[in-house]
């Protein structure tokens, strides 16, 4: 859901994930979280989610499949939803 509204433009990365941190009390911030893992592997979770649970609310957002095939996959590529 954080990757929809990014890529909807509802909010930037930094106020999507520091509304995480303070409203939920999260240690880390959803797309600072994806970054970390790797958008790629996130990618592959959704797919697999979407396709065994059958449920559109796993579907991969738009942005997210952009993003891996253009070559940002987080911090393991220097690139993702932050630059490192």
């Amino acid at each position: 859901e954080a990757i929809f509204a990014y890529g909807e433009g509802l909010a930037s990365a930094e106020e999507i994930d520091e509304g995480m941190k303070l409203g939920c009390n999260h240690p880390i911030g959803p797309l600072a979280l994806a970054d970390l893992v790797g958008l790629d592997t996130m990618l592959a979770v959704m797919e697999v989610f979407h396709e065994g649970f059958g449920d559109p609310k796993y579907r991969p957002a738009p942005l997210l499949k952009e993003m891996v095939a253009a070559g940002y996959l987080g911090r393991k590529s220097g690139r993702g939803f932050y630059q490192y």
